[in-house]
């Protein structure tokens, strides 16, 4: 990121230096716009070397704001079982372990990094003369550092046609909504007039549409079945090695596949130096990156791309460093457009580092989905002081949090295309996932078409004034300032102001106050904070729902644990237990991949 943070380039060979200046500086203005049809038409090669830039960068960002959406604090984990939940727990964790939140001091360490880095590259290429062998190690390690991103991509994408292939749900002409089963091999339907399941016997391919009822053999029926199988189930990996790592993640085929893909990739890119492979690459770094890259707040990301607004101007305008670092090195540090007779380059920082913002944006619209579906439930706490030597018993009425439980909207594009007519494409219902994957994106729209104008802007700069130009310079106020002014415009500038993705949102059975209106002016305990209500830590508290039931028998210990005198029994006991002759063992090299036992598998 620091080699080439913000440039869009069009310089000597690569550029526009052979446009046409029709445009004379004598013509009057209505002269000079009766011109411009004729004008683009000249150049039409070079506005759609331009328009491919605007797309390229507008689809990465797209795609790698909706691949990072994430549980919201403001909703709650989904019910499963019990196991259900601890394995969710625990895949909930995995995913955040990876994700990197940027911090304020970063606005300052940022900009510093990048500009060591750029200068460092920059004098060696001087002391080089030749960038071959620096570009030869770049290349090299670039290849490596992209498996992950570029299997990452791969992926996303195998996942993105299995659902247009193999869905989980359709819908027949007659409005009538299919689910595929996969464990029982057969497609059902809910009667209009009740809720039973109703099996369809002349659909027993695991396809939708027409496809449903095509006559297959049972050997090709049974190979279907078992493709869908093999691509829709997730695998355990476990990997052990004593004293260095003990993990356990869950994969799908498509996963492995991708990293395969990946692997190939890279060494087709390092033998033949493609510049459309160099162009996947990036690519990849950008998806991956607006992933686990997140400014943690508002205020946060728009100090950290300020801080780089200002160093993107310095370098550009300033300094010979950027460019010549970013014309010198043949990497995949930048998007390089070739045309019939010009050629243009984006940085993957002016995708990358807007679409990180772009992509908290549009967490923070699902986090409001969630938070606007909250229910404020009224509840009287009791608590007894014994700290003054007597007894003495309040009770106070206030209001209880209770938040949605979330539902999972990632991985549904062949569900919403196969289940949803032209006219609902854009608010489809026929699942809970479906339309919880419609929820409103206020901010995430303004926040692209913020991105838009800056890039077009950036463009019209870099063809007026034939130089490169700092895209960060446009990009950074034109996202900032459009979100920004969107929340002002909304009334919720508060709620952008306190929203962060640090985990302190994320809390359970939250007492608040309210005023006349139901609005919350004030947080009493949040339920994985402090638990103290009204300043007194030492009081035993009791929460009832005004239904008559009781929400939590004591808040001072929410997870309930067992009695003193059993737990002190329990560990008496367990120190006289005598060790057994037989010890559990332990893996020294543990690799397995395990595959879930179908329903079928049992039933046989």
């Amino acid at each position: 990121m620091a080699t080439n943070d913000s440039i869009l380039l069009a310089a000597s060979e690569i550029s526009a230096t052979n446009m046409t200046e029709s445009l004379v500086a004598n013509l009057t203005f209505t002269e000079k716009l009766a011109s411009l049809p004729a004008y683009v038409w000249d150049n039409r090669d070079l506005f759609i070397l331009e328009s491919r830039i605007i797309f390229t960068s507008l689809a990465l960002i797209y795609l790698g704001a909706h691949a990072a959406l994430r549980r919201p604090p403001s909703a709650n984990p989904p019910k499963k079982s019990k196991k259900g939940q601890e394995q969710r727990g625990r895949d909930e964790d995995r995913e955040d372990q990876y994700v990197h939140g940027l911090m304020p001091s970063d606005a300052i360490l940022l900009p510093i990094l990048a500009g060591v880095v750029l200068v460092g590259l920059y004098y060696l290429i001087k002391w080089l003369e030749d960038p071959y062998l620096l570009n030869k190690i770049l290349r090299v390690y670039f290849s490596f550092m992209s498996l992950a991103s570029m299997g990452k991509l791969f992926a996303d994408l195998l996942h993105f046609l299995t659902g247009f292939v193999f869905p989980t749900v359709w819908r027949a002409r007659d409005g009538k909504l299919y689910h595929i089963d996969s464990s029982k091999r057969g497609q059902w339907s809910i009667q209009s007039n009740s809720a039973d399941q109703v099996w369809d016997n002349k659909k027993n391919t695991p396809l939708p549409g027409w496809g449903s009822e095509w006559k297959l053999s049972n050997a090709t029926n049974t190979l279907l079945w078992e493709i869908r199988q093999l691509l829709l189930e997730q695998w355990t990996v476990r990997l052990a090695i004593h004293g260095i790592a003990n993990e356990t993640f869950k994969v799908k085929f498509n996963d492995i596949l991708g990293v395969v893909l990946g692997v190939g990739v890279n060494l087709i890119y390092y033998i033949t130096q493609s510049t459309f492979l160099s162009n996947v690459m990036g690519y990849a770094f950008s998806y991956t990156s607006i992933i686990i890259m997140s400014p943690t707040a508002f205020a946060t990301g728009t100090a950290v791309l300020f801080g780089l607004f200002f160093y993107d101007i310095y370098m550009v305008f300033f300094t010979p460093y950027m460019v010549t670092v970013a014309t010198s090195l043949d990497v995949p540090i930048k998007l390089v457009f070739e045309g019939p007779t010009k050629a243009s380059m984006l940085g993957l920082g002016d995708i990358v580092l807007p679409g990180i913002f772009v992509a908290l944006c549009l967490r923070f619209d699902q986090y409001m989905y969630y938070y606007r579906q909250r229910k404020l439930v009224p509840v009287e706490l009791k608590s007894e002081d014994k700290s003054s030597g007597q007894l003495v018993t309040n009770t106070q009425t206030q209001r209880m949090v209770i938040k949605p439980d979330y539902v999972d909207p990632q991985g549904k594009w062949g569900d919403r295309f196969w289940s949803t007519t032209l006219s609902k494409m854009l608010s489809p219902d026929a699942t809970p996932a479906l339309k919880a994957s419609a929820f409103p994106r206020t901010y995430f729209h303004a926040a692209m078409i913020g991105y838009f104008l800056a890039i077009v802007m950036t463009l019209i700069m870099l063809l007026v004034y034939h130089h490169a130009q700092p895209a960060l310079l446009y990009l950074v106020p034109g996202v900032v300032f459009t979100v920004w002014t969107t929340g002002m415009m909304r009334g919720e500038l508060r709620e952008m102001w306190n929203y962060t993705e640090d985990g302190s949102l994320d809390t359970a059975d939250t007492i608040v106050e309210v005023d006349g209106n139901g609005n919350v002016i004030d947080v009493t305990r949040n339920g994985t904070g402090d638990n103290k209500v009204n300043n007194k830590p030492q009081e035993k508290q009791t929460t009832e729902i005004k239904d008559g039931k009781t929400r939590n028998a004591d808040l001072t210990d929410q997870k309930n644990p067992i009695p003193d005198e059993v737990g002190e029994k329990a560990r008496e006991a367990n120190c006289k237990r005598r060790p057994s002759r037989k010890e559990k063992s332990y893996p020294v090299f543990l690799f397995s991949i395990e595959a879930p036992t179908s329903d079928r598998d049992g039933d046989s």
